[in-house]
């Protein structure tokens, strides 16, 4: 009975236990290991290392074993653990001073043993980060030494660093950011104005941050590499994302490659201090869809989900990104204000007992106690010898004055100098009123503190990571084509693993596919090994959504021995495995006549009739253009009511459709034809777009949507062939301006228009526009000025080739170059009427052609 008794209250307690331990354990790893304090920004092995630091900080270099194994006096964990901390802290390239192989953040490349490495704080540190008398201290877990329990940083530490920890059931990830724009934003705060922060990475990067959402949970931000384009069949990785090194992104390159995702010849890491990634491409493959590919299918473009969550008084707390700055911020200020209350209060005190010094000694009151025997008599005569002359101190003699007067020394006393005194005296009641007026005006001596910090640190620390908004890419629009599609006609089916029936194109795994029956039933599947549709299938092909460039013709008949009809169409949105009736409901119905056409031609096919009495001629040719392009619902025109006995095509068509508006969106470097950004012009056939860069180079391409476009552009506008390009460039083998005009060949290679081999040369100005007006100023020479001297380049040198060095633009030297272009003429582009018209304009009732079969039927 006692057992069972005893037994019950075991598991009592135990339950309790878990219950009281499993909270513990989980505040100890969220307090103790995972979360930063907000306060000095570090974790606590990462103080308990800094600490460790300056204790045996001397200037000179320390082994970094030896670092860790001071350290593990205050940290209960393993040496490795330390260690390993530590190589992140140094790689933050802050706060730690290193010397030997700490690693590599671009390559990922582990830090060489730390017996073998070394390392001490930077002069920033030391300057930021530590002040004894200003620190609150606490015993180490052992109780054999003193450890701060947080270190007095006077400065947003943890915003510069960032910080990555999991603990129980919450995590951390703040973004490190820019050491110059942190002091900008601290200022600003100081001054009640408004501030905005972003991150910026070490890797360097691209780095959208639309959806920043001010670092709180919630947000979301889009880190991409850096892609450049060599050569036609080369591409290079330059700079990465954040939290990927060249070894997580070859590592998805080569998965994506071989997924089928991208098409790649080989890859080469060439990287040391810096980055660079080649890789080669099959001459078939387009650069500018494989960049977008790699930034779809590889870890080029990482998203990240920023979660600040800090340590503040003992509890986690989720802020923002603006509120973590303003704490910092205001704590710098508290403990800027503690340092000056501080050192005032040393300065008094060293005020006080100068002129407690210069009383005992000028006065000779050390004589009043050569005949007292007890320390007491000491003290009370010395006290009483100084009363007459207390009346000007800063506050009243205590017994530890009188103790320090009685150590000092004969030699001091024989040597007491009025005049040095007095110099030494002025000189602290200058620091004491400068002292107070900081403390009187603490706003501004700390936005001087953070001006000082940036003047001395903040040189190469500039801003590695550009801020740009990203485009979406489509990853069905730019997904290498992996996968053969086939067709079984008869049977109804498609698909990828039909290898013994007819093959149709390459497609990608994530295209949608669009079918079409012969008795008018629509379907849009995606790419499977094999799927029914339905039998006798007409036409298969890749469909995209909200596509209205391409246009399905189609002559159908209504029922059995119903009327025939004729229809244009586009299909910019369904439902996927869906049938839709495009023909008619009626059982009977079917396609006589079917094309599908990329860019809307219109065709004229050839009706043959069956002989019939009421038909004078049995042979119709109709013209697709001539009817209107409408919803895949609407019934069509009428074609005739007799039978007809087979359709045939009489000849190809052209493009119904109007040119397309193109737009340059500069914020993405992309075209688009949606009005974002600059409206480049209305494109049609074998239009191209002008880019002309700064080192002479002028280049011709498609107005495909896909394309991208560098950062460097000094033209990219639509290319008017007839229109002349002019330029003036500095030739640095002849140090002499020169002017040229000329036109460019019709080719998508690129054209180079002067001599940039040597470094002197550079492009002064160029345009595509006419009437251009060069104003060229003169430096003085002995005192004299030239006047200014205006040249009309259009009449200064006729067109010339484009290899053509110019005509020199002055013989003298020119000191600067104005440059005045007329208002461009407004040109308005006339576009014809389009046929496009969207799926929801229907035409249910049905049309007739009109007088087109008047005269051909009786």
């Amino acid at each position: 009975m006692e057992e069972s008794t005893h037994h019950e209250e075991s598991l009592r307690k135990v339950s309790g236990l878990y219950k009281d331990w499993f909270l513990d354990y989980a505040s100890y790893v969220i307090l103790d290991r995972a979360i930063p304090s907000i306060f000095d920004g570090f974790k606590p092995v990462q103080r308990r290392i800094m600490h460790s630091m300056r204790e045996l900080e001397d200037g000179r270099y320390n082994k970094v074993a030896n670092i860790v194994g001071n350290t593990m006096k205050y940290h209960p964990h393993g040496d490795a653990s330390i260690t390993d901390a530590m190589v992140q802290l140094g790689q933050k390239e802050l706060l730690i001073d290193m010397q030997g192989n700490w690693g590599n953040i671009y390559t990922g490349d582990s830090a060489a043993a730390a017996r073998y490495i070394e390392a001490r704080l930077t002069p920033f540190a030391l300057d930021v980060v530590f002040n004894p008398k200003t620190t609150h201290w606490t015993k180490s877990y052992d109780g054999r030494n003193n450890e701060p329990v947080d270190l007095p940083v006077k400065f947003p530490l943890l915003l510069a660093q960032g910080v990555e920890g999991i603990g129980v059931g919450l995590s951390t990830k703040i973004m490190p950011h820019n050491f110059n724009e942190l002091i900008t934003a601290s200022i600003l705060h100081l001054k009640g104005k408004k501030f905005e922060l972003f991150p910026d990475f070490l890797t360097e990067g691209m780095l959208d941050v639309t959806h920043y959402n001010d670092g709180k949970r919630g947000g979301r931000i889009r880190a991409r590499a850096r892609i450049i384009q060599k050569d036609k069949h080369t591409l290079s990785i330059t700079e990465l994302p954040f939290s990927k090194n060249t070894g997580d992104l070859i590592d998805s390159i080569i998965k994506a490659n071989e997924r089928g995702k991208i098409k790649i010849k080989k890859i080469e890491d060439n990287t040391s201090d810096v980055v660079e990634i080649n890789i080669h491409l099959h001459p078939d493959v387009s650069p500018d869809k494989t960049i977008d590919a790699l930034y779809a299918f590889t870890d080029c473009e990482v998203p990240i989900s920023p979660n600040a969550c800090v340590i503040v008084g003992d509890k986690p707390m989720f802020l923002s990104v603006s509120d973590i700055l303003k704490h910092n911020t205001d704590h710098t200020v508290a403990l800027l204000k503690r340092e000056l209350e501080i050192e005032l209060h040393e300065l008094q005190e060293n005020w006080h007992f100068s002129s407690l010094e210069r009383i005992f000694i000028e006065n000779r009151i050390y004589h009043d106690i050569e005949e007292v025997k007890s320390w007491e008599d000491v003290i009370s005569t010395i006290d009483e010898g100084l009363k007459p002359h207390t009346q000007n101190l800063l506050r009243a003699v205590t017994e530890d004055d009188i103790v320090r007067l009685t150590e000092i020394r004969i030699k001091r006393i024989s040597r007491f100098d009025l005049d040095k005194f007095k110099e030494n005296i002025l000189a602290l009641e200058g620091k004491i009123e400068q002292v107070k007026y900081h403390l009187e005006n603490l706003i501004p001596y700390a936005i001087d503190y953070y001006t000082n910090i940036q003047k001395k640190y903040g040189k190469g620390k500039e801003r590695r990571t550009e801020l740009r908004i990203f485009d979406t890419i489509d990853a069905s629009k730019v997904a290498v084509a992996n996968e053969k599609l086939y067709v079984n006609r008869e049977e109804g089916f498609i698909g990828t693993s039909l290898k013994k029936d007819e093959y149709l194109f390459d497609c990608s795994d994530i295209d949608d596919i669009i079918t079409f029956q012969k008795d008018g039933t629509m379907k849009v599947v995606k790419v499977e090994g094999k799927t029914f549709i339905g039998k006798n299938i007409i036409h298969v092909g890749i469909w995209k959504k909200n596509d209205q460039r391409t246009v399905y013709n189609c002559i159908y008949r209504e029922g059995r021995e119903g009327p025939y009809y004729m229809k244009r169409f586009s299909v910019t949105g369904v439902t996927r495995n869906t049938e839709y009736k495009l023909a008619s409901d009626k059982k009977g119905s079917e396609m006589l006549y079917f094309s599908a056409n990329p860019n809307g031609e219109a065709e004229v096919v050839s009706i043959l009739l069956k002989p019939n009495a009421r038909v004078r001629k049995n042979k119709i040719d109709i013209d697709f253009s001539t009817i209107a392009i409408k919803g895949r619902d609407s019934k069509g025109n009428l074609v005739t009511k007799y039978p007809v006995k087979k359709v045939e095509l009489k000849a190809e068509g052209i493009s119904t459709l109007a040119p397309r508006k193109i737009w340059f969106d500069d914020s993405v470097r992309r075209l688009n034809a949606d009005g974002r950004g600059t409206l480049l012009g209305s494109f049609k056939g074998d239009d191209k777009i002008l880019t002309v860069n700064s080192q002479g180079e002028a280049k011709l391409v498609s107005f495909d949507l896909q394309n991208r476009f560098d950062d460097d552009y000094l033209i990219l506008e639509k290319w008017k062939p007839e229109q002349p390009i002019t330029c003036i460039y500095f030739d640095g083998d002849k140090g002499k301006y020169f002017v040229k005009r000329f036109l460019l060949e019709n080719t998508t290679s690129v054209q180079s228009f002067f001599n940039n081999d040597n470094p002197k040369s550079f492009l002064e100005f160029v345009t595509s526009e006419s009437g251009a007006v060069a104003e060229l100023i003169f430096p003085k020479i002995n005192d004299k000025q030239k006047d200014p001297e205006t040249v009309d380049l259009d009449e200064f040198i006729t067109v010339k080739g484009i290899k053509a060095i110019g005509n020199q633009l002055t013989k003298d030297k020119v000191k600067s170059i104005n440059i005045m272009i007329p208002e461009p003429t407004e040109i308005i582009e006339e576009e014809p009427e389009t046929d496009e018209m969207p799926d929801e304009d229907l035409d249910d009732d049905g049309g007739t052609i009109g007088s087109l079969f008047d005269d051909e039927m009786t």
